[in-house]
């Protein structure tokens, strides 16, 4: 088996063409074959400078390693079809010769005027096939001219084509319902409806899986590999990724590249593990897959006729799964640097990462949910006075106020370079244990002192070693004279 994927190198990775992409690496590796990166730039208009890199960057980021592409090589290179341009002319000639294309030198200026009456009379675009019936004297007239021309499929007027997809079955068109389309433009670069052909028969492709929307030009297709003997591949066409019941998941709504979900905080393995089910069941309850554990349970059978529906909601759930099973170790390393950026203090490393990442690991569904939980982290947050009272915790203002003042002497004993979660901890004990109440209504005003927060990551004494010892005392001082403030004025 030998699958294939052809981006256009146009800008970034649509997650449709991640998931094309996905669903073709994972159909070669399950059946022990090889994995084709080929590069589609015939369309120089839409191409984007460094989008060849960003392919590149996307797939191996994902774990998506090719086997033959254009930066590894293989038998059936080159691998960009810019520099296969020779190749085409020579079958599309082929084709001409043997009645399966024809030279057409209809001028830009009249396929403008034949569309402009075409859509006046509410008629589908398309060519009228003014040039199929040239005499050979006729064509060899306007070529010694040196009129330009492009080379046009010749579909038959008449009959109908059927071709097989594995997921649709058997469907057959109308011929007549088929265009002649271009398969050479008169530059010499072929459309990609052409290109695709010849490329995926040159390298010996077995099977191609590509969006539905290609449905309409699998016939075609099929003529193409007909009128030249060959055998087609096996085709596989999936469905749209859909942002709602009517509308696919478009590039102008935003957030349908595989770097917008980067961006946001979610872990490549998850955006992978989300979009191999949009239209494709593995059978049972589980939805949690690593790469070789989808590769093992992928099976096209499974692949959907009906459009899948994106669900940012269910894919940040599934990234939450993924980032609660991390290590410490390797939440860390994704973490500390977004704290890094969102913290000028963290930045500076006056943060114990440890104690911060391990706080933060179980609050934290996507990467970009640690920017509002370490927001204090610089400086406290505006809080009034009447947050110390806690129902639950059974503080008051006064009481909040009798433990920051009986917590701060054990604080500042502490040696500020061994001002550690443990040490902190120990100190803050005594405070507890001095006052004879329960850990909350000590570690709650601290909390709420450090962070200006209701909610944070970790409680009172790792706010603490977060913070450090200079900022920790700071911020219990101030806390303390807008207590004895706000009594005051209650009195």
């Amino acid at each position: 088996m030998r699958t294939r994927f052809a981006p256009s190198p146009t800008g970034f990775m649509h997650l449709g063409n991640l998931r094309t992409a996905l669903y073709t690496y994972l159909l070669a590796k399950k059946n022990g074959g090889s994995f084709v990166l080929r590069i589609e730039d015939t369309d120089r208009e839409r191409f984007v400078s460094g989008a060849t890199e960003t392919i590149y960057n996307t797939l191996r980021y994902c774990g998506l390693d090719w086997d033959e592409g254009p930066d590894k090589g293989g038998k059936f290179g080159p691998y960009v079809q810019s520099e296969r341009q020779g190749l085409y002319k020579k079958y599309a000639e082929q084709l001409v010769a043997n009645g399966g294309a024809y030279r057409c030198f209809c001028t830009t200026e009249r396929m403008n005027e034949l569309h402009r009456q075409q859509k006046a009379n509410g008629i589908a675009l398309s060519y009228d096939r003014h040039c199929r019936d040239l005499t050979a004297d006729e064509t060899a007239k306007l070529l010694e001219e040196g009129a330009p021309y492009v080379i046009r499929q010749k579909v038959p007027l008449e009959g109908t084509t059927t071709f097989k997809d594995e997921i649709y079955g058997e469907i057959t068109v109308p011929n007549a319902d088929l265009d002649d389309q271009i398969l050479l433009k008169s530059d010499g670069m072929p459309t990609y409806n052409f290109a695709n052909v010849i490329d995926d028969h040159l390298m010996e492709i077995t099977h191609v899986v590509r969006g539905c929307e290609y449905l309409s030009s699998a016939p075609k297709y099929e003529l193409l590999y007909k009128s030249f003997g060959w055998t087609p591949p096996v085709y596989i066409h999936v469905q749209q990724i859909m942002r709602d019941e009517t509308h696919k998941l478009s590039k102008r709504d935003g957030d349908a590249y595989f770097e917008d979900f980067l961006k946001k905080g979610y872990l490549a393995e998850v955006i992978i593990n989300y979009i191999a089910l949009l239209g494709w069941s593995p059978g049972g309850e589980n939805e949690i897959f690593s790469l070789l554990e989808l590769i093992e349970a992928f099976d096209i059978s499974g692949l959907s006729k009906s459009p899948a529906i994106f669900d940012e909601v269910k894919m940040r759930a599934i990234n939450g799964i993924y980032i609660r099973t991390l290590t410490p170790e390797e939440f860390q390393g994704y973490a500390e640097p977004v704290v890094r950026e969102a913290s000028r203090k963290a930045a500076a490393e006056c943060v114990d990462f440890d104690v911060l990442c391990k706080a933060l690991q179980p609050r934290t569904e996507i990467l970009n949910d640690i920017i509002e939980l370490v927001d204090f982290i610089d400086e406290t947050l505006p809080y009034d006075a009447e947050w110390f009272v806690n129902k639950k915790m059974k503080t008051t203002k006064e009481s909040s106020l009798i433990a920051l003042k009986t917590s701060l002497p054990y604080l500042e004993q502490m040696d500020k370079n061994n001002f550690t979660l443990e040490r902190v901890q120990a100190q803050l004990s005594k405070a507890i244990a001095e006052l004879n109440v329960k850990n909350g209504s000590v570690l709650w005003p601290i909390r709420l002192a450090l962070s200006g927060k209701m909610s944070t990551p970790g409680g009172g004494a790792e706010l603490c070693a977060i913070v450090g010892k200079a900022q920790a005392i700071k911020r219990i001082e101030q806390a303390i004279l807008k207590l004895e403030e706000a009594i005051q004025k209650d009195d």
